[in-house]
């Protein structure tokens, strides 16, 4: 993929959402709840008709996402560098698999196969790629929806923080909108819907990064 060709420099109209992805971590975690809302979310997806896009590894709540939406007949599809494809095991048995050659490939193509991006327990490296999902949505260069799954009050820090850098000046109000954080997976899917994006809160240049 070309490095030029992604983030578009005009957003397109905000679709409704027929894929979501969902940035989670190649661990389980130590609390069994961590894998019951992967499972429950990538259920809900294929319940839902929407495609699952993700990082493409067989292990962690990724790999327990990508099964339970396949076991509920719908369609999980994998993103993954080269580089990882031992390391997180790719999946063998996705409905597509998408090797690449780079990470800033594989956020790119992620961001382009997917009308949506949640964000369930992970770590730095999800953490990362929500990080720059989200970023681009506050310059207004895509209007996808950004969504947190906070299972068991994993996020609670997090979302904290964001309310601080809003607080301190560092992030403009309006863009503190542009998170959706929820505890049940229903209810995120439904105010993704109708989340705040950029065509409610415009970049000005006034404010953080």
């Amino acid at each position: 993929m070309d490095a030029s060709s992604f983030p578009p420099s005009t957003p397109p109209p905000a679709p409704r959402l027929r894929s979501v992805c969902v940035f989670c971590g190649a661990a389980e975690g130590i609390d069994s709840a961590y894998r019951q809302a992967a499972e429950g979310f990538g259920r809900l997806l294929a319940v839902r008709g929407m495609s699952l896009i993700f990082g493409g590894g067989r292990v962690g709540l990724m790999g327990a996402m990508a099964e339970a939406a396949l076991g509920a007949g719908g369609e999980a599809i994998g993103v993954i560098p080269q580089m990882l494809v031992e390391r997180e095991i790719a999946h063998p048995g996705l409905t597509r698999l998408h090797v690449v050659g780079s990470m800033f490939e594989r956020k790119a193509l992620m961001a382009e196969l997917s009308d949506a991006f949640v964000l369930l327990p992970g770590g730095y490296g999800s953490l990362d790629e929500f990080s720059e999902a989200l970023t681009w949505a506050q310059l207004g260069l895509t209007r996808k929806p950004c969504g947190v799954l906070n299972v068991n009050g994993y996020y609670d820090r997090l979302l904290g923080w964001f309310d601080d850098a809003a607080r301190e000046g560092f992030v403009p109000p309006a863009f503190r909108t542009l998170v959706v954080a929820e505890t049940e997976p229903e209810v995120l899917l439904e105010r993704l819907l109708t989340a705040p994006s950029a065509r409610e809160a415009r970049w000005t240049g006034d404010g953080g990064r």
